[in-house]
């Protein structure tokens, strides 16, 4: 089942307290909303853009990398990233169930001419590097060329251990594979992890890393990567619509979230905890957290209830008809509405 299903607002009986859909909710506050206002613009077609220019280098060097380039979604920077990596007939491995795979519309096959190979992902979110080495093709005219290996970090809120990233970057690099990262959630991995971003960086060529999420900005992703590349990623870019004017008004709000909201992501790490914890001694369904995400899977054909309930207490969740339900904490999430929701869920099945 897809992860959006049943994610647009239901109508509350409240104002929300708590939206837990996705952490793409976030709103910009007040001092973001004012560095946005008062940003210094250019036209970042022609390099003139001074806060952009400045938010590519800020996250270049933060992950160690030479240079970056400022993109409107997550999408288009794991696509651009895609586009620039692999030519026509050529193959990217990666695993059924990340997003470049499941949920990105095959853009890179669609678009590229380039070939989505899966392999299945791990329980702990990662894939089995034997696996990875037995997927690379041989050199034959009947075969796509096997040229990336695209994975991820986080993977449905799991933080993949730098050890276990080693392996399967060091499986890639055996066999030849250039190695992109989708760190749409990077910076909560590092988090858990307790690393620094070089840490993790440093295994893959090309890094995204979304702003949009946990971080808090309203736009943007920044794709990073060594020059040469990054230059052939912008040329693509533009034949992709991403091409943006005064953009700097969105890349203050980048820098502004990088440099305040980082920090606080443990704070969403331990609401999810409290509530995967509040949601266990209810003992109402299957419950799993990690990070900032809890997934919780109460008993079949609760779920449409559920959400209209909690809806009354103005309480948003994506539900979907059955499964597994996506709860995720975020810096828009405060203990008063953690708790409104606790309380929401705790009436339904008390």
């Amino acid at each position: 089942m897809s992860q959006y299903a049943g994610m647009t607002q239901t109508e509350t009986g409240a104002g929300v307290l708590c939206d837990l859909r996705s952490d793409t909710v976030t709103r910009p506050d007040d001092a973001m909303r004012q560095a946005m206002a008062a940003a210094e613009v250019g036209d970042d077609v022609y390099g003139e853009d001074p806060q952009v220019n400045q938010l590519e280098a800020t996250l270049a060097e933060r992950l160690g990398k030479e240079a970056g380039l400022f993109l409107p979604t997550g999408t288009q920077s794991n696509l651009t990233a895609l586009l620039s990596h692999c030519g026509r007939g050529e193959e990217i491995i990666t695993g059924r169930d990340y997003h470049v795979f499941k949920y990105e519309a095959a853009g890179a096959s669609v678009l590229g001419g380039s070939a989505l190979y899966p392999l299945e992902v791990q329980p702990g979110g990662g894939l089995d590097p034997a696996a990875i080495a037995a997927a690379v093709k041989p050199d034959d005219s009947h075969m796509p060329i096997s040229r990336l290996l695209s994975l991820e970090n986080t993977h449905n809120g799991q933080a993949i251990s730098l050890e276990d990233m080693r392996a399967m970057t060091d499986a890639g690099r055996a066999a030849g594979l250039s190695l992109h990262l989708d760190g749409a959630r990077f910076f909560n991995a590092i988090t858990e992890l307790g690393c620094s971003a070089p840490h993790l960086a440093v295994l893959f060529d090309t890094v995204s890393i979304c702003l949009s999420k946990g971080l808090g900005a309203p736009a943007g992703s920044v794709l990073v990567g060594p020059s040469d590349l990054i230059a052939r990623a912008r040329r693509w870019r533009k034949m992709l619509g991403g091409g943006m004017r005064q953009s700097g008004v969105l890349a203050a709000a980048g820098l502004m979230a990088l440099e305040q909201n980082v920090d606080r992501l443990a704070e969403d790490h331990a609401r999810a905890a409290t509530l995967a914890d509040a949601l266990r001694a209810l003992g109402a369904g299957e419950v799993t957290q990690a990070t900032n995400m809890v997934f919780f899977t109460p008993a079949e054909g609760q779920n449409a209830a559920l959400q209209a309930h909690l809806a009354k207490a103005g309480v948003v969740i994506g539900a979907g008809d059955s499964g597994p339900i996506r709860l995720v904490l975020h810096k828009d999430v405060t203990d008063e509405g953690l708790n409104g929701a606790i309380a929401a869920f705790q009436t339904f099945f008390s």
